[in-house]
């Protein structure tokens, strides 16, 4: 008898635990959802500044591969450029890169790396590069200006010669290539859209 009460008595114990736990998870949830939110937005919002070319405003349009970010000068309604929240897999997981474009759709206005678990001091490098002192931010800020057509291409251990490629990460040509095939794969994507919309063509 004395051995059920004790049975009675943890699994009591155990299961008001596990109650409490739950309560204080799902209260903490609550409290941390929206400030998480919050920052990804400001942290979108910021990387949207950040590729695309001098702008006064932008306004976005949902379409069937993602939002569209267009982005206007005052003195003209005609779009300066285009951003769009790129996604794919990289070495270790998944990648999410905002991807600014020139309005006629031939060359990118920037990329900005925002979610990414590549491996350290290798494939982070596709964010920053501690080891290049002078730039360590060489990888992203080499793809303004790159053309995309007919795609974009990585170069190993040597200097891009065409304006469509780009230099590989050196350790790190998966995570390179995972770029632009993530970046290639999409800017199609948006191509057919801003096309079908009567954006400018190439």
């Amino acid at each position: 008898m004395s051995k059920m009460s004790l049975s009675t008595r943890m699994i009591l114990v155990l299961t008001l635990i596990t109650v409490l736990s739950g309560g204080i998870l799902a209260g903490w949830d609550t409290i941390t959802k929206p400030k998480i939110a919050f920052h990804r937005q400001e942290a979108l919002k910021a990387a949207i500044g950040d590729v695309l070319p001098a702008h006064d405003t932008y306004s976005s349009e949902e379409t069937e591969f993602g939002t569209i970010y267009i982005a206007t000068r005052d003195s003209s309604d005609q779009p300066v450029g285009v951003a769009f929240m790129a996604m794919g897999s990289g070495f270790q997981g998944e990648l999410r890169i905002m991807v600014g474009l020139s309005p006629e759709m031939t060359q990118l206005t920037g990329i900005k790396v925002l979610e990414q678990i590549e491996t350290p001091g290798l494939g982070t490098k596709i964010v920053v590069d501690p080891s290049n002192k002078k730039d360590p931010y060489w990888f992203p800020a080499q793809f303004r200006g790159v053309h995309v057509s007919p795609e974009l291409v990585v170069v190993k251990n040597a200097k891009p010669t065409q304006n469509n490629e780009v230099q590989g990460i050196t350790g790190a040509t998966i995570s390179s290539k995972a770029v632009t095939d993530i970046l290639n794969n999409q800017i199609a994507n948006i191509k057919t859209v801003w096309t079908s919309r009567g954006g400018p063509e190439s």
